[in-house]
């Protein structure tokens, strides 16, 4: 590992320098990692968790959000910490029931732009009849701080059977994605060029993705899921690969990208594959379950869901991305900034 001297942006990303710097900093510093059976520091999944005496667990997920800026196509701060909250229970097989918040506000912010912003997160967490039960409120001078920081906590409740987590990933599974890919990412990347005026039909696809969990637990065969935020499918992916022990082979032509993503990511040399997602779901689910759930799933709204890949024993650790031209190239963790404060 290399020596670190002082924090980059890099670190903020999520990518292979935040796995780093995580590592070094937090799991090899702490000796108490978790409670009893539970996933704790060491695991790095979305969420946490504590064992119940039924046999289920409570869930525990806390995030920060520094995005830039704070209202973009599609969405706010506001409902991208709600939704980022919710999405990391869920992917655990959580039923999320209540949440915290705290704001670090700059002197002057537009109390306008507030209002916007909590009335953002009391719609996404109310849709979903989740509690927020308290939180803090701290103001910091001007030019102390980028006009406003929120963390959020939220706590859900996995009953007995149904936690998962990456390093349940099999061989055999198949990979389906909920929709388009990196819709939140161009979203952001877009903003922070002032391209919105060429591109006004990228949105972020910010949005909870709990129906989409629910439906493969209908379905049932569901090993794993995750919400490829950031350092997008490129990280969720390798997670699973190094987590699971596996490897994974991934369609290029089967994952679903809008057609202006792609060339926008191209004008900037950004990377799809890297760019982050906040309203779609990767499903690692048995073989036999794959078509049953992509039907199921585009039959609630999902309607560009599709099975992009699937986990096979040899090489493990790696994602290979089988090319349109029928080549095979290595997905790696993303390395560098790739866009600064997406989330």
């Amino acid at each position: 590992m290399r020596i670190l001297k002082t924090i980059t942006l890099a670190h903020g990303a999520g990518g292979r320098e935040t796995g780093e710097i995580i590592e070094k900093f937090f799991v090899n510093l702490f000796k108490i990692k978790r409670v009893g059976e539970g996933i704790g520091l060491d695991d790095l999944e979305d969420s946490a968790t504590i064992p119940l005496s039924d046999g289920g667990h409570l869930a525990f997920t806390i995030d920060s959000y520094t995005v830039n800026p704070i209202f973009f196509p599609g969405g706010n701060i506001g409902k991208l910490a709600a939704t980022g909250t919710i999405n990391d229970l869920a992917v655990m097989g959580a039923k999320p029931l209540a949440a915290m918040d705290s704001m670090v506000i700059e002197e002057g912010f537009s109390i306008e732009d507030l209002e916007k912003i909590l009335n953002s997160m009391k719609g996404v967490l109310e849709k979903y009849n989740i509690a927020l039960i308290g939180g803090d409120f701290k103001v910091m001078p001007k030019d102390q701080v980028d006009k406003i920081v929120l963390t959020m906590a939220g706590i859900g409740l996995i009953p007995k059977g149904r936690l998962i987590k990456d390093s349940y990933v099999k061989p055999g599974d198949k990979i389906v994605v909920t929709g388009p890919i990196g819709e939140h990412g161009a979203a952001i990347m877009i903003a922070q060029a002032g391209l919105e005026a060429e591109a006004p039909t990228i949105r972020s696809d910010c949005a909870p993705v709990i129906d989409a969990i629910e439906a493969a637990f209908t379905v049932r065969g569901i090993h794993a899921a995750k919400d490829p935020t950031r350092g997008g499918l490129a990280m969720a992916l390798n997670d699973w690969a190094k987590k699971a022990k596996v490897s994974i082979i991934i369609w290029e032509e089967k994952v679903p990208l809008r057609e202006e993503v792609r060339i926008y990511s191209e004008m900037l040399g950004i990377d799809p594959f890297t760019l982050a997602s906040e309203g779609i779901a990767l499903i690692a689910v048995e073989q036999s379950r794959a078509e049953e759930l992509v039907n199921k799933l585009k039959d609630i709204g999902y309607k560009r869901a599709e099975i992009i890949g699937e986990v096979r024993k040899e090489r493990e650790g790696y994602v290979l991305v089988e090319t349109i031209s029928g080549g095979l190239r290595i997905l790696e963790p993303p390395v560098g900034e790739i866009v600064p404060r997406i989330c």
